[in-house]
């Protein structure tokens, strides 16, 4: 009997041994799939901030893309409003030396009566010219007495005179033209110092 005790202890001892082997295997594999659990879940935590970054930098892209787009299309519009409004300017920058030229001619004093009455028609096509150029925004730089602006008056001499101020524009050697806001030519002037 005491054999059988002996036998009988050593089997429940070595089944114990055999349990906890047994265990300590389980817990070797639940620990290594838990390694590979958070190896996998690292590897998806990677993962998903790479695509988010991808994410954040196509809606950045997508965002300037579409500001400058906005700034084209604000740009192309700017552009044809001005074209609309200067759409007369190659014409008008044409028609200048014919304007200083019917002017020169309206100056000319003369004594024959065939003559006043062709000096009173070109005096008429000159008007009609003028108010045609009016209707498209086409206005003279006002300049004699005026303070000198390089914006708008070219000064070809200056003077000492004393009836003016300092800067001023004595005396308009050619008419300067405005196109609505836009200096088409300067007037050409003699300042005062």
């Amino acid at each position: 009997m005491e054999k059988e005790q002996r036998t009988y202890d050593e089997t429940i001892e070595q089944q114990n041994e055999d349990v906890q082997a047994e265990q300590k295997e389980d817990e070797q594999v639940q620990s290594e799939e838990t390694q590979e659990e958070r190896d996998e879940l690292s590897l998806a935590h990677e993962k998903i901030a790479q695509l988010e970054a991808k994410l954040a930098e196509a809606e950045n892209r997508l965002l300037r893309l579409h500001a400058d787009f906005d700034n084209y299309r604000r740009r192309v519009r700017l552009d044809m409003e001005a074209a609309e409004k200067y759409r007369a300017q190659s014409l008008v920058a044409d028609l200048l030396p014919i304007l200083d030229n019917f002017e020169r001619a309206l100056q000319v004093q003369v004594e024959d009566e065939k003559a006043k009455s062709l000096l009173q028609g070109m005096e008429m096509v000159y008007r009609a010219l003028i108010e045609a150029l009016k209707k498209e925004g086409v206005e003279a730089i006002e300049s004699v007495g005026k303070p000198f602006d390089p914006h708008v008056h070219q000064a070809v001499m200056q003077v000492d005179d004393q009836n003016y101020e300092p800067n001023t524009v004595v005396e308009e050697f050619q008419k300067g033209y405005k196109l609505k806001d836009r200096v088409i030519r300067p007037a050409m002037v003699k300042v005062n110092q």
